[in-house]
């Protein structure tokens, strides 16, 4: 399934959309303003963001697919809660709330009332620390709680929050955390895809996996924009080496979705070995974002 399918069903997720810690401090060299972006307008910076998830199904097909292809919760799949007090630095701070934020959806897809809520706290620590008032605080948490038994409206009101805080980000002259944002929602949304897909061996979730070129050629160009900055270049770097492997890949199809207007799914036949190319480098990028 695309990276942002399982971003939006994993959360917004995708997300995989998705950022990389990189170990520094938090200093002024850290810190992503507009003046890193004045070659290119915020205008086709926001399309570039909105360009990565736009052939992602919604929360809906999503669940649908991976119901579909048999996936079953998995707290393995999820970075674990424990790992929240690890991020201290705005780079770390806005991978990871991509993270937790597509891993909060997850639980909930999934019907995990206790551990959405813990997931919950772990994105409302991630976003206050950001400076992003509203996002995750209590009154989402008491929508959240309100709703959990309505799957639709509670992975809406996830969502919104997710782009809450991305929109934050971005009037408050820090587009390039948002890209960070975008990036490790991406990121996750992209590696419990290929978790379930080696686990239950599902050719459509594993042909979805495969057309994903578009969706990473997307996010190549979002990171590329800041990549004058260290947190994002890190992981502009790390998203250029997944690139490769999707460009040394065979054509995508395109076919249409009869059920969803104007909706597209492109699709590739991977290889057992191109998965396990795929698979091993989300994985690295992945492992270098948690730890």
């Amino acid at each position: 399934m695309n990276p942002k399918a399982i971003s939006q069903y994993a959360l917004c997720i995708a997300v995989s959309i998705a950022l990389v810690a990189c170990g520094s401090s938090s200093t002024d060299s850290e810190k992503i303003s507009a003046d890193n972006t004045a070659n290119t307008t915020t205008t086709e910076k926001d399309n570039k963001a909105q360009n990565v998830f736009n052939t992602i199904p919604g929360p809906v097909e999503a669940t649908e697919i991976l119901k579909g292809a048999g996936a079953k919760y998995n707290p393995k799949y999820l970075n674990p809660i424990e790992n929240v007090s690890k991020y201290s630095t705005v780079t770390a701070k806005a991978l990871n709330l991509g993270i937790y934020s597509s891993d909060l959806s997850f639980t909930s897809v999934f019907d995990q009332t206790q551990e959405s809520m813990l997931y919950l706290k772990c994105t409302n620590n991630l976003a206050t620390g950001l400076g992003i008032s509203g996002a995750f605080d209590e009154n989402t948490t008491s929508r959240i709680e309100a709703n959990m038994e309505h799957r639709d409206s509670l992975l809406k009101i996830i969502s919104d929050s997710y782009w809450t805080s991305d929109s934050y980000l971005k009037n408050n002259g820090q587009a390039g955390v948002s890209s960070l944002l975008v990036a490790g929602g991406w990121i996750e949304g992209l590696y419990i895809a290929t978790q379930i897909a080696n686990d239950t061996k599902n050719e459509n979730l594993i042909s979805q996996i495969g057309g994903q070129k578009e969706s990473i050629d997307n996010l190549t160009d979002l990171l590329g924009s800041y990549k004058d900055n260290t947190g994002v270049n890190d992981m502009y770097n790390n998203i250029l080496e997944l690139k490769k492997i999707y460009d040394g890949l065979p054509v995508a199809s395109t076919t249409t979705d009869a059920t969803k207007k104007e909706s597209e799914k492109t699709s590739v036949k991977l290889s057992p070995e191109q998965l396990k190319l795929i698979t091993d480098k989300v994985t690295e990028i992945r492992k270098k974002i948690i730890q």
